[in-house]
């Protein structure tokens, strides 16, 4: 039915599977009951979790894949089907959004305007059509136009998302449901969009389902238009069950010629019809006007006292929500199921192994114990606070942190703070204050900046923090907005303070020592051991990182302090190199790439660093760990749990570093991480995707860095520390006029409120059911 090739594909598409579930036995199939107010008859009892849900029927939300892994692939292709299908984790649906061809063959496929998804412009060029549908003119290519071998001759599909990958693009027709079907989904949900305007063109929906799909195959039949379901409610049993989709708010219904949230008003009358609701998500959680989640409806809760199950659209792991999930999906389907009074009863999704891991493991699943990975904090928690203050460092530890960590920089007048980089322009308003300090300094970076130890600590004091988005300029990704320059830069005196009193360890980071000491008179090595000791840290975990062997030499003597030493981009290490890094350090902190080589947007293998490290008995870390999807390769489908679990579970790392603690915490500290659990989230297999890409790549945008060797490692003995210089008499310049500089910092402040406000991410929203 697909061709040679499509079978190549499903052949191959086991090395696609991302997350492994070791789960028994098999999908319970699940039945149900139709409209009309009939009883729905409950599912059998799931042979996995088995505890209550607080879903009407009392058992997980079902997952309710769009066109199969739509995430990756074209809608409904083999490919995107028998992914959904092969690491299903919980009961899943397989939705297909109906559409018909002039010779009423029914098509799985989203938009009725089939260039938003196919290649037909190029196929029948200057052929596009205009048709008013649900009152607006439409303009493009539709199914009804065509017989269905024209379009299966000439007709290829494609992602429908632009910001998604078109390496998957034009390698399949589109789907027949019959084909669909044939894929023997454990239940099939097919969703009706435009009843009433194929019946105008002389194409009967509810035919073509009666009397050529038949109704024993349909678990799920949704529809946009009430005269439908109405209409359905006198044909269907109790194996299928009719659900009312709603559109935006405003949208009109074509039956009945109200606003789909006047139609939200009165529940009864739909449940006289329809034994379900399926919804866009906002409206249970809404977004306020800034992006972040408003108070929730209480229709979840309505509908069920009205024996109506509530399904929310539409979900996906590269289309930003609220700013209150910090980039981490499964954050979005924790916040539809956490609350017993607002738990939905299935998600329709284009990523349905994050949904499933939400469902059937992460949910409520926390623990006392964890795997050995360390979680250490880059600059904190700076996805959710700008990096190195004291809101970063606090909302760490609750997100469970295992290590702080403070990249020390040093003012002018010796005072050790924690910090990025000593360039202040970045992550403080040091450009809008001291801009006539910007000096060219190429030992430390290519760029002009803004220096620490160019001002006073006093002069530093007096910036505000701001919060650093590394993917805003490109992608438009923007970090927690609310929170842009809270908190306050501190010492690394009361950082060390901070950590005294918390349940975590603290690492401390030093680089640029060569260019302190022998140019700026500031010996960075001796502030911090200083410090360190007044700090008195006992039992308390300590690390020291740096890049150069003198500067890890100088702490080989202290007692209980574990030295890491960082390397930028390497492709490997050699015995001998693994042999000097262990004369220097007891570990090594390694970028995700030397550890998992990545070509374009696709991991290809597994480097040697780990296993040759290990041998030598030097622990090996990895960074930086980061939530926004743009940073994740493919292969691990836009999830950061999946690349966490694939770096600590698969390639063995004894910690990550990351600027988001709670995602990793949330993993690690649940059974989902254990490989005996009877369910666990496994890795991802490198390479995986790029064996079966259907066109070659373009040239390596990345070439391979060179492996690690002695000589990358062992640096001169640092240069000795001059007299500290007397600071000019006259004062530097200051602020703006009347500004003034807060007083030394004597301690770690709390946040007194968190506060809640995205801008509009919803224009690269997609819209599932509708035009």
């Amino acid at each position: 039915m697909f061709g040679g090739k499509m079978i190549r594909f499903l052949v191959l598409i086991s090395l696609l599977v991302q997350v492994t579930w070791a789960q028994k036995g098999g999908q319970p199939a699940v039945g149900g009951g139709g409209g009309g107010g009939q009883e729905m008859a409950p599912p059998p009892k799931p042979l996995a979790l088995m505890k209550k849900w607080p879903t009407l029927s009392g058992y997980p939300p079902l997952v309710i894949a769009r066109g199969g892994f739509t995430g990756l692939f074209p809608e409904s292709c083999p490919t995107a089907i028998d992914m959904a299908l092969s690491s299903a984790a919980t009961d899943l649906a397989l939705l297909c959004n109906l559409q018909l061809t002039k010779d009423n063959v029914g098509l799985c496929v989203t938009s009725i305007n089939l260039e938003n998804t196919t290649n037909i412009e190029d196929s029948f060029p200057n052929a596009s059509k205009t048709y008013k549908i649900n009152g607006e003119d439409v303009k493009g290519y539709f199914a009804m136009d065509y017989p269905f071998k024209a379009l299966r001759d000439k007709v290829t599909i494609v992602q429908n998302i632009l910001s998604r990958t078109d390496a998957f693009d034009n390698t399949s027709p589109l789907s027949t449901v019959e084909e669909v079907l044939q894929a023997r989904p454990p239940l099939f949900w097919l969703n009706v969009q435009y009843d009433s305007f194929y019946d105008e063109h002389k194409l009967s929906m509810s035919d073509y389902i009666e009397n050529t799909i038949g109704f024993h195959s349909i678990q799920y039949l949704s529809c946009t238009e009430i005269g439908f379901l109405k209409k359905m409610a006198k044909k269907v049993t109790n194996d299928t069950r009719l659900v009312l989709t709603f559109l935006s708010p405003d949208a009109i219904e074509p039956t009945e010629k109200k606003k789909y949230s006047d139609i939200l008003k009165n529940l009864k009358a739909v449940r006289a019809f329809a034994s379900g609701i399926l919804v866009p998500k906002e409206y249970i959680w809404p977004l306020n006007a800034n992006g972040y989640l408003a108070q929730p409806t209480t229709l979840v809760a309505d509908a069920h006292k009205h024996d109506l199950e509530v399904f929310a659209a539409a979900f996906a792991n590269d289309i930003p929500g609220s700013y209150n999930y910090s980039y981490d999906p499964t954050a979005e389907y924790l916040q539809f199921i956490s609350d017993p009074n607002n738990t939905v009863d299935g998600f329709v999704t284009d990523f349905s192994q994050t949904a499933g891991n939400a469902i059937g493991c992460l949910a409520g699943n926390d623990t006392d114990k964890k795997v050995n990975a360390l979680i250490i904090t880059h600059n904190g928690a700076s996805g959710t606070y700008p990096g190195c203050t004291d809101l970063a460092y606090e909302q760490a530890v609750k997100d469970g942190a295992d290590i702080i960590d403070c990249s020390v920089q040093m003012s002018k007048d010796g005072v050790a703070f924690c910090l990025d980089s000593p360039d202040l322009t970045r992550d403080t308003t040091a450009m809008s204050t001291f801009l006539t300090r910007a000096v060219s300094i190429p030992e430390i970076q290519k760029e002009k900046g803004i220096f620490s130890f160019d001002l006073t600590w006093t002069e530093i004091q007096s910036l505000k923090p701001k919060m650093f988005s590394p993917f805003l300029q490109h992608s438009g990704l923007e970090r927690n907005p609310e929170a842009k320059n809270k908190g306050k830069l501190i010492s690394l005196s009361d950082f060390l303070g901070f950590a005294k009193t918390k349940p975590v360890g603290v690492l401390i980071s030093i680089e640029n020592a060569r260019y302190l000491a022998s140019k700026k008179h500031l010996d960075v090595v001796d502030a911090v051991t200083k410090t360190l000791k007044n700090a008195s840290l006992e039992n308390k975990q300590v690390m020291i990182q740096s890049d150069d062997s003198a500067v890890l030499s100088k702490f080989k003597g202290e007692s209980g302090y574990k030295r890491l030493f960082r390397f930028e981009e390497i492709s490997g290490v050699s015995k001998q190199a693994a042999e000097e890094i262990k004369k220097y350090a007891d570990g090594a902190v390694l970028s995700r790439r030397s550890l998992i080589d990545i070509d374009l947007d696709y991991t290809t293998q597994q480097t040697n660093a780990v296993k040759e490290l290990h041998d030598h008995n030097v622990s090996v870390y990895v960074y930086v760990m980061r939530n926004e999807f743009v940073h994740i390769p493919l292969d691990y489908y836009a999830d950061p749990t999946i690349e966490i679990a694939t770096y600590v579970i698969d390639v063995k790392v004894d910690g990550i570093v990351t600027e988001f603690p709670k995602t990793a915490s949330r993993y690690l500290r649940s059974t989902c991480s254990d490989i005996d659990a009877e369910y666990c989230i496994l890795a991802s297999q490198p390479g995986g995707l790029l064996k079966i890409l259907p066109k070659s790549l373009p040239a390596t945008a990345f070439p391979s860095s060179p492996p690690l060797e002695i000589k990358d490692i062992v640096d001169p003995p640092l240069p000795p520390v001059g007299a500290v210089p007397v600071l000019d008499s006259k004062p530097p310049p200051q602020g703006p006029p009347g500004a003034q500089a807060p007083a030394p910092s004597s301690g770690m402040a709390v946040a007194a409120n968190f506060g809640f406000s995205l801008a509009a991410f919803m224009a690269l929203g997609l819209l599932y059911m509708g035009h």
